[in-house]
């Protein structure tokens, strides 16, 4: 079973899209822990809470074509 080529780019497409989401992610745990926290152990609840909010409410397939079709104007291969 090989893949085509429209098939490689549209994986790789999803897989920018997967590290948009975590660079986001990344970004919102450093503002929380710089600008919110106030102590130590807001520092730690802020970054292990924001990064298992993220994995809990991280975004479906069907968000990811959306995105994937939005930035880079590609649509999912047929089957």
């Amino acid at each position: 079973m090989t893949e085509s080529t429209t098939e490689k780019e549209y994986a790789s497409y999803c897989k920018k899209v997967w590290a948009i989401y975590a660079l986001v992610v990344f970004v919102l745990v450093i503002i929380l822990v710089t600008l919110v926290a106030r102590d130590n152990e807001e520092r730690l609840f802020y970054s292990l809470m924001t990064i298992a909010a993220s994995y809990v409410f991280r975004p479906s397939e069907k968000t990811i074509r959306k995105y994937v079709l939005r930035f880079f104007g590609i649509s999912p291969p047929s089957e």
